[in-house]
């Protein structure tokens, strides 16, 4: 992977080229390989003098290992290639002469280290956000300001990504719809039970996290507005060793996490195991003003709710690679969490009349519960034919247990505050989800390329049994017209081919179509309504990259995507907030389909400038509020609305302002419309929007660092919610410890209380407020050790070792 000092390095020697001496110039070019004739690719490469060996150009090796040097003065050359966890090589010496200006050398080629370094320490730190080829990615391991938090925190702070703790959702680039995975596996759950399981994740067990807008043939077609992956920590080192993460936090409650780490490898065998444990409570206050009309009446409803939440988490994972061969890798993974989500408070609503006069109030104590348990296992091969060729092979079953509940305590009051009377229910939902799926990948090179296949079969079987109770006589009372047992089955079966190339030395050019079939059915067995769709669908993708010279890069790609209804938005149950505030599932809810355009530009490999656009036909748009204006009553479901297009232009500007400081920013702006028939009326809505995030990284004496940091996010358009601006300002301290093998971290989020959650509605009889505001402002102390041994890793590179984990890791960490 490029790292901070493969970029410093790069842009220095790019620098160069100004002083050229000679008015006749030349080019070189060439590819990096490992020893297996693999292309190497974000190799640092460069061109030295061959009479002293001093730096003539640099380069970063293609994301095929080409490289290439213009304007070489007439000379004597060699080329040296090194990465991190290669050895260094070089070329023959050769020479570039007025009667031979264009050279093309063989492949070099490179090789993995063997030794173990001893009495050498490699420190390097990669930036906090990284822009590579087809994807962004933010580095959070060694991140001050992430440690001792949770991965949603960490989500919060990535470029592009809007956090929406108020309705459980996600926006990347101002778009709704982006999937999650975890390790590269899709989260098969519903984005409320994702957002308290990312809520109970330590942020401590994340590495990194990889932004893609337009994924490839390879991936899931699911994801309108493209793939979020949580990229988990492994322990890469050799022999027994191990580490552990104790955490504490407070903000105006207390925040507790822990984890532990082992491992241990040698030349047969890798055996790895990791458990965690979090602990955490919080305050949450959402506070909504209602205006109802309804004929000639005017009823003004005034709500406010504290809550305290509690979530806790225990999660694992734990197996073992068996290398059969040099070629051949087996392994078996086991992950697992169990996942507890209980939230408590009372909230008390007024209504007033069109004269502002108090009529009535009412308090509802609620507790909210909800139990999420996953249990997956996975069975990999993989197995290299050399020369690049590549098999591979995954074999899933995961299970998930959930139950989820609210209970409802609602005491009414007259003017003066005397009790009328009181309602007391109960919603009750146990819920079953089982995944089993399979998968086999297959790369093969061409002499100008490579050529990857593949085919994916899932089967998931879900079963909800939603209980609407009431309490009577002393006793719970089923409710047949509000209960409803929901059974969605859904088998896709797919199959991709993904062709890249080399057209020429500057362009290289990468096709891929997917085919997906799926056959789906939804049954309301308490009200006899069945729902089976059974359709396929092609997803094209094209990714073009040019380029223009050795400091500038142009990528232009194009995706079709597909986002299929979550499964419990298909659910019709109703899942009461209080007696006049609730959510409704529809079974009638189409999938969306989106195409997809962007445009980069990379500036020495590291500044980028990128233009999208995108449609989205049969938008599905979630949390969308509806009324019963006779009684007083709002709910919220999931409708389909006809179209939505999203322009967007996001800058990434990496700055070195000094030797000691550094600089990541990140700035998006987009353009929203929504168009449909909706509510009774024509609905076009639309509203420019912007992003802003800032990481300043600070090396201090002594093993001190520092980082200050902050995000901001403009007012924007959630279908017919318009919500107000958020941000936060963070800062953070760290010190190392025993010879770098432990770290201690300081870190204080959002400094000044400004983050919080604010939004409208006016749109036909829809009129209300609502605010929302969370612990946000913690303060966090982070101690991590390491132990046995850390050398570094001498396969560090190897297939087996690293791509194998990522590929067989379970989405339920």
């Amino acid at each position: 992977m490029k790292t901070f000092t493969s970029y410093a390095v790069a842009m220095l020697l790019l620098c160069s080229s100004a002083f050229a001496q000679s008015s006749l110039k030349g080019k070189v070019s060439g590819e990096v390989q490992e020893i297996t004739a693999k292309p190497l690719p974000f190799a640092t490469v460069l061109l030295l003098n061959a009479k002293d060996s001093t730096l003539a150009k640099g380069a970063i090796s293609s994301e095929t290992g080409n490289y290439e040097f213009e304007n070489v003065a007439l000379g004597r050359y060699l080329v040296s290639a090194t990465m991190m966890g290669f050895q260094k090589s070089f070329s023959a010496p050769f020479e570039v002469s007025a009667s031979q200006t264009i050279v093309t050398l063989p492949a070099l080629k490179v090789a993995e280290m063997t030794q173990t370094l001893n009495e050498v320490k490699i420190i390097t730190k990669k930036p906090f956000v990284e822009q590579q080829i087809d994807r962004m990615v933010v580095n959070v391991e060694n991140n001050i300001g992430s440690a001792g938090g949770t991965a949603l925190e960490v989500l919060e702070k990535a470029p592009g990504v809007t956090v929406d703790r108020q309705n459980d959702r996600l926006q990347f680039k101002g778009r709704q719809g982006v999937m999650i995975m975890i390790d590269g596996k899709l989260q098969q759950i519903s984005m409320q039970d994702l957002m308290n399981m990312l809520q109970a994740m330590p942020s401590d067990n994340v590495e990194k996290i990889e932004l893609i807008s337009n994924p490839p043939a390879k991936y899931d077609a699911a994801g309108n507005t493209g793939l979020i992956n949580i990229v988990l920590k492994k322990n890469k080192n050799f022999g027994t060793n191990g580490n552990y993460t104790l955490s504490a936090g407070y903000g105006r409650y207390e925040k507790l996490n822990g984890s532990l780490g082992l491992n241990y490898r040698n030349a047969k065998f890798n055996a790895f195991g990791n458990v965690s444990v979090f602990h955490a409570r919080f305050r949450n206050t959402q506070d909504i003003d209602r205006v109802i009309a309804y004929k000639d009446q005017i009823t003004y409803m005034d709500q406010n709710s504290p809550r305290v939440g509690n979530p806790q988490n225990l999660s694992f994972r734990t197996g073992m690679d068996f290398f059969v061969s040099k070629k051949t890798t087996i392994g078996v993974l086991a992950t697992g969490f169990l996942n507890q989500f209980k939230m408590n408070g009372i909230s008390s609503t007024d209504f007033r009349d069109k004269n502002q006069t108090l009529t009535s109030r009412f308090a509802t104590d609620a507790f909210n519960h909800n139990r999420l348990d996953n249990y997956t296992g996975n069975v990999n091969l993989k197995h290299d034919f050399g020369k690049g060729r590549e098999f591979s092979a995954d074999a899933d079953y995961s299970y998930f247990i959930g139950n989820s509940g609210n209970d409802l305590n609602t005491t009414y009051y007259s003017p003066e505050n005397v009790m009328t009377s009181k309602d007391v229910f109960r919603n009750i939902m146990p819920s079953n989800i089982s995944i089993a799926g399979a998968k086999v990948d297959y790369i093969h090179p061409l002499k100008k390329g490579k050529v990857e296949v593949g085919a994916k079969s899932s089967l998931v079987n879900t079963d909800n049994d939603m209980r609407f109770e009431t309490f009577t006589d002393n006793q719970w009372i089923l409710d047949p017209k509000r209960s409803n047992r929901f059974i969605y089955k859904e088998n896709i079966n797919a199959a991709y081919v993904n062709y890249s190339t080399t057209l020429n030395k500057k362009t290289q050019l990468q096709l891929g179509v997917r085919a997906e079939h799926t056959h789906s059915n939804g049954n309301s067995v308490t009200l006899n309504n069945v729902i089976d769709r059974n359709y396929v669908n092609l997803f094209p993708s094209v990714f073009v990259s040019r380029t223009l010279d050795t400091n500038n890069v142009l990528n232009v790609s194009f995706s079709r995507r597909i986002d299929r209804p979550n499964y419990s938005n298909l659910n019709p149950f109703q899942f009461f907030l209080d007696p006049y505030t609730f959510q409704q599932g529809n079974p009638n809810l189409r999938p969306q389909f989106t195409n997809s355009f962007q445009i980069m530009h990379v500036f020495k490999s590291a500044f980028s400038t990128t233009l999208a656009y995108s449609r989205i036909n049969d938008v599905i748009a979630d949390q969308i509020p509806k009324q019963i204006p006779e009684e007083n009553k709002t709910y919220v479901t999931t409708e389909n609305l006809d179209h939505q297009d999203n322009y967007n232009l996001t800058l990434s500007i990496p700055i070195t302002v000094k030797k000691w400081w550094t600089m990541q920013n990140n700035v998006s702006a987009f353009y929203n419309r929504f168009r449909s028939f909706y509510y009774g009326a024509d609905l076009d809505l639309g509203q420019f929007g912007a992003t802003v995030f800032m990481m300043n990284n600070f090396t201090l004496p002594k093993g001190y660092t520092a980082e200050l940091s902050g995000f901001w996010n403009s007012p924007t358009q959630y279908n017919i919610l318009k919500a107000q601006a958020q941000g936060q300002i963070s800062a953070g301290f760290a010190k190392s410890l025993w010879n770098r093998k432990a770290s201690l971290r300081l870190n204080i989020q959002d400094i000044f209380f400004l983050n919080r959650f604010a939004g409208t509605v006016n749109y036909q009889d829809l009129n209300f407020k609502v605010m929302s505001r969370w612990e946000s402002r913690q303060v966090r102390l982070s101690f991590t050790y390491r132990f046995g041994n850390q050398n570094v890793k001498a396969a560090r590179q190897r297939s087996t070792s690293t791509e194998d984990v990522r590929s067989r890791a379970n989405s339920g960490q």
